[in-house]
């Protein structure tokens, strides 16, 4: 169960988490939001990692259904409504879905919501927050990284 964490994470701010052993009966804290190890910090000398998404975006009862290595900067770059999902993949995923939900194309990377893609939305859906979600599969790159 997630508790209140001693101080915020480096990496995406989250502030529960759960301490795990790391030896010699020592424990850390680790974010429940990206699963970093609280007060480490990722290498200030490297790039931050690039995590691309295809996003799914409602404005009304359409859907946009593009991609971005960027998705914070790209989507406040987007007029919606509700972000929907994101699912880990780049333009050949995105393009799959296009090709996948072209019944429902209204024009241009938007859709209408309707069945499947309903049902597709609510399959990515984990529970989490979908920006949770993006914050885990940055941690896990970052880890990636330094491994």
């Amino acid at each position: 169960m997630p508790e209140s964490m001693p101080s915020a994470c480096r990496v995406c701010g989250g502030v529960e988490g759960a301490r795990h052993p790391v030896g010699d009966g020592d424990h850390a804290w680790h974010c429940d939001r990206c699963g970093w190890r609280v007060g480490d910090a990722p290498d200030a000398d490297l790039p931050t990692p690039r995590v691309s998404v295809v996003y799914y975006l409602r404005y009304a009862q359409r859907v946009k259904i593009g991609t971005s290595a960027t998705p914070r900067a790209r989507l406040a770059a987007i007029r919606h409504e509700e972000l929907l999902a994101f699912e880990q993949g780049g333009r050949d995923l995105e393009q799959q879905r296009h090709r996948q939900f072209a019944a429902l194309r209204e024009g241009g990377e938007w859709f209408t919501l309707a069945a499947p893609l309903v049902d597709h939305i609510e399959s990515l859906r984990t529970g989490r927050d979908p920006w949770a979600t993006y914050d885990r599969w940055l941690g896990d790159a970052l880890r990636a990284r330094s491994s």
